[in-house]
């Protein structure tokens, strides 16, 4: 296999590892996915949640850990790239981005909103940037804007379909919609159009860009069906979980090892996004009775504490750090399909074999 190139960087493999906050993928998973010849991605969703300072001013130990996870992460001497997801429904945005940029990451994904003003950010350094989107509408508006404001355009571009983990860039109507026979077919053509749109730009610039898909990944067939729509690699996060090097509690990998399809539910975070998470007493409690939030960890833009119905940073630390009946665990649709911890090469290896 050849190597991936993302504009004058090179990994050994198409495969990005998917940025999973709170505390799920930080320094030592990406760190390891990294070794292994793929991208290795930081969350910095509330990234600092250990430091002792965090619940005074989780902002300052949220940007001391960007630096402490990525020194981590180059620890495993990488072969391939490393990075971060920076969502763009976080509070103080701009200031996550710089400080990823300051700390030397090689890529910046972003989602959870549109990236609008994400080249302004790294203007003038190396990094290289993506966008997540999951509709042509949205790569084209992200494109356009890029274009217009800042003359430049992306370096890579990651679709995210409805089987991803996570908050998810559908309406719940839409995920109504995801088992019906014809969905799968559909959708495969809304990925051919957001990759023509992409060549476009990239003819503009005369530059390739390469297109990366996500949602539901976890083996070499999956893998061959994007190679076939014209995608160049793939994001995995959801079978990373279950590994070894993964940053997570054991109870937290062990929940993903003992979901079954019915456990599998589609929830709405307290800014109002759908989402995919693994059922559990917390999600049963919260749907009956609004919790008592006592302080704000100034996570997401448009969440209010006085009318959210649980603090979403409590519920994901909890989760992460191994109470996961009192927390909330996103999961991608693949989850059912994972049946023991495993280790990140035995990941890669599934997902290219013939490598």
């Amino acid at each position: 296999m050849k190597n991936f190139k993302i504009g004058d960087k090179l990994t050994r493999f198409p495969l990005i590892q998917g940025g999973m906050g709170v505390g799920i993928s930080l320094g030592r998973l990406a760190g390891t996915v990294a070794k292994e010849g793929g991208i290795g991605i930081i969350s910095t969703a509330q990234i600092g949640f250990k430091d002792q300072d965090f619940g005074k001013n989780p902002m300052a130990a949220n940007l001391r850990a960007i630096h402490s996870e990525l020194k981590k992460a180059r620890e495993k001497e990488p072969q391939g790239l490393l990075g971060f997801n920076i969502m763009v429904a976080t509070k103080e945005y701009a200031s996550y981005v710089k400080e990823a940029v300051k700390a030397g990451a090689d890529v910046i994904i972003s989602g959870a909103g549109l990236p609008v003003d994400l080249p302004e950010y790294v203007t003038g350094t190396d990094t290289k940037i993506a966008p997540i989107v999951s509709s042509e509408k949205a790569a084209r508006i992200i494109l356009k804007m890029w274009d217009r404001r800042y003359k430049r355009t992306a370096d890579f571009v990651v679709i995210e379909g409805a089987h991803a983990g996570g908050h998810l860039g559908f309406s719940r109507e839409e995920l109504n919609h995801l088992y019906e026979p014809d969905y799968e077919a559909n959708y495969d053509d809304e990925i051919r159009r957001i990759i023509a749109c992409v060549h476009e730009y990239g003819e503009k610039y005369g530059v390739h860009i390469p297109v990366i898909t996500a949602g539901g990944i976890m083996n070499a067939r999956q893998v061959q069906h994007a190679f076939a729509l014209g995608a160049e690699g793939v994001q995995v996060a959801t079978p990373f979980v279950t590994t070894e090097e993964c940053d997570a509690a054991p109870a937290y990998k062990q929940a993903y090892v003992n979901a079954k399809k019915e456990d599998i539910e589609i929830v709405t975070s307290p800014v109002g996004m759908p989402g995919r998470a693994i059922h559990n007493a917390f999600l049963e409690k919260v749907a009956k009775q609004k919790e008592h939030i006592t302080h704000c960890f100034r996570c997401l833009e448009k969440c209010n504490p006085t009318q959210a119905p649980y603090c979403i940073t409590q519920a994901l630390i909890r989760a992460v750090e191994g109470d996961v009946e009192n927390g909330l665990i996103f999961c991608g649709d693949n989850v059912q399909y994972l049946d023991h911890i495993g280790t990140v090469e035995e990941v890669v290896h599934a997902l290219f074999p013939e490598s």
